[in-house]
């Protein structure tokens, strides 16, 4: 079976070497995937994906790695091993993700992208790109930096006075900075540094309380767009450079005219239930400027259309931040300083776990999760999907939020908004849609099933949980309660026969597994039931076993 891929990616790349690859163009893929994702490097075979053999120059793995070292600076120690695929040996080559800039002995900075048409390339990594790679892989925090060409006046007396209306009146703000004079205040903020005898401001302080036509001409890069699209037709179209705690305000008052409410009764009293979340709008707004990347050039875009609320910012995610980790990831950001002095004003979550904000938003209102998925390696987008609101889940959460005197934690509103969709699922299924690790689920299933929220059927592996009777008591379903905890296995092999019946009297284990939606074991043990009550027999045996039906 081959083990090389068959096609080049940001990871994967693929060098002929019929006439013997240059050691200097070796040299620089190897550089060029270091500043970028890291990632393998095969020697010996075509962009199309033939493996064609390596150099005998090239066969001692050992030699490359020294090689590859001792022409790299700081030396990039990468592992290397020939593999034989098809009868033919190549030199497979790992390179490691470069925790700083890895340049060629002669002096070349490359990084790796992905071209027009899919396919990845080496060029030359400027200048004006090295601190973006810094403060990605933690190592620079661009927004403490003093701004280039920036004065004392180019901060904006009024804007300050907002700052000090927004820690007044937030609830996070810190009130001991009130007591500080203008320019003691900055300082705390760091929104100014010392340079030498005197004061400059940072690209925070430019950044939050600036004037807007500064903004534009010291810093092009920060402007951002608020859109409100109604089927085609345009109703909000605004870019601007304004300071961000002016802009935040805007943007609050915006969502309000295109964010209906809906009123919902809640024991004597009743409570709006918004169309998107406020807090995790604040905190969506927070991240995108707070963990963008300054030194490229784009927006801050917020659009408001028929699907839903997106927000997008440009930048992918820092080093050691992915799809799968969103939530268990340390907190981390660009810009440090930024971030800090968005918390101690009051406008962004003091924990740094702004994006647990984000979820819950969702989730008490039983609606779909946010979506990252469209996020890439140069642009985080947030997308939260429009849907009605889940009331009686939402209720059942509040209610045992009340009970316990205090909030649920992100995990067991996820675990109860995984039960409240699949209705029946196994600690693997929950462990997948989570992303979460599974002693962390495997802990707060226990303590669910312990308070009553969640039960328990079967044993090991193939042990499923469903909802407790509770939230179906309270949405006066407690005949699909009945049936989650077991009436409709009564009916399985029915329900077998009736699927064996519409596919020619021919199926195979997965078919039952997609149909009753249970482990392939249960399936199987079904299966082998049906047989020995004479209803089935084997086709063919293997992975991929048919079973006939029995007139």
């Amino acid at each position: 079976m081959r083990t090389i891929p068959f096609k080049e990616t940001l990871e994967i790349e693929f060098k002929s070497d019929k006439k013997c690859y240059p050691d200097r163009d070796l040299i620089e893929g190897i550089v060029g995937m270091a500043n970028t994702s890291g990632g393998v490097l095969y020697l010996g075979v075509e962009d199309d994906g033939e493996i064609t053999e390596v150099h005998k120059k090239h066969r001692d793995a050992i030699g490359v790695t020294a090689l590859i070292a001792n022409s790299t600076v700081p030396p990039i120690t990468v592992r290397a091993e020939i593999l034989t695929e098809e009868n033919k040996d190549v030199l497979k080559i790992e390179v490691p993700r470069s925790r700083g800039i890895a340049a060629t002995s002669t002096g070349k900075i490359l990084r790796r992208r992905m071209k027009l048409d899919g396919t990845p390339e080496v060029i030359p990594m400027y200048p004006y790109e090295i601190p973006s790679r810094l403060a990605e892989l933690g190592m620079l925090d661009f927004s403490a930096q003093p701004l280039p060409g920036a004065t004392m006046e180019d901060l904006d007396p009024n804007q300050r006075i907002r700052l000090r209306r927004i820690i007044q009146t937030r609830q996070g703000g810190e009130k001991n900075l009130l007591t500080l004079s203008d320019e003691e205040l900055d300082i705390a903020l760091h929104l100014i540094t010392q340079a030498g005898d005197h004061y400059t401001p940072t690209v925070t302080g430019v950044l939050l309380i600036g004037k807007e036509e500064r903004i534009a001409e010291l810093m092009p890069t920060a402007k951002s767009a608020f859109q409100v699209l109604e089927g085609t037709a345009v109703r909000i179209n605004e870019e601007n450079s304004k300071p961000l705690l002016e802009l935040f305000e805007n943007y609050e008052t915006y969502l309000k005219a295109w964010n209906p409410e809906r009123e919902t009764e809640y024991g004597l009293f009743r409570i709006p239930v918004p169309e998107f979340d406020w807090a995790a709008f604040r905190e969506g707004l927070v991240n995108a400027f707070c963990h963008r990347d300054y030194t490229m050039l784009g927006s801050v875009r917020v659009l408001i259309d028929d699907e839903g609320l997106s927000i997008s910012n440009p930048g992918g995610f820092v080093d050691g931040v992915n799809l799968k980790n969103l939530l268990t990831v340390e907190p981390h950001g660009r810009n440090p300083a930024l971030a800090d002095a968005m918390k101690r004003i009051g406008l962004a979550e003091k924990t740094g776990r702004g994006i647990d904000r984000i979820y819950e938003g969702s989730i008490v209102f039983g609606r779909p999760w946010p979506d990252y998925s469209e996020s890439t390696s140069r642009t985080v987008k947030l997308f939260i999907q429009r849907a009605r609101a889940d009331l009686p889940f939402a209720k059942f959460l509040a209610d045992e939020q009340n009970r316990q005197g205090k909030p649920l934690s992100i995990y067991t509103l996820m675990i109860l908004s995984v039960m409240n969709t699949e209705r029946r699922a196994t600690l693997d299924r929950i462990v997948d849609i989570t992303n979460l690790g599974e002693n962390k689920v495997r802990s707060a299933i226990e303590n669910l099933i312990e308070q009553g929220l969640i039960e328990a059927s079967g044993r090991g592996r193939e042990r499923y949980f469903i909802l407790g009777v509770k939230i179906y008591r309270e949405n006066k379903e407690t005949v699909q309660y009945v049936r989650q905890k077991g009436i409709d296995s009564i009916r399985y092999p029915e329900l077998i026969i009736k699927l064996a019946e519409t596919r020619e009297g021919i199926i195979n284990k997965q078919d039952v597994v997609d149909l009753l939606k249970i482990t392939p074991n249960q399936a199987y043990t079904l299966i082998k039931k049906l047989q020995r009550e004479g209803k089935l027999e084997l086709l063919c045996e293997g992975k991929y076993a048919k079973y006939k039906l029995i007139e």
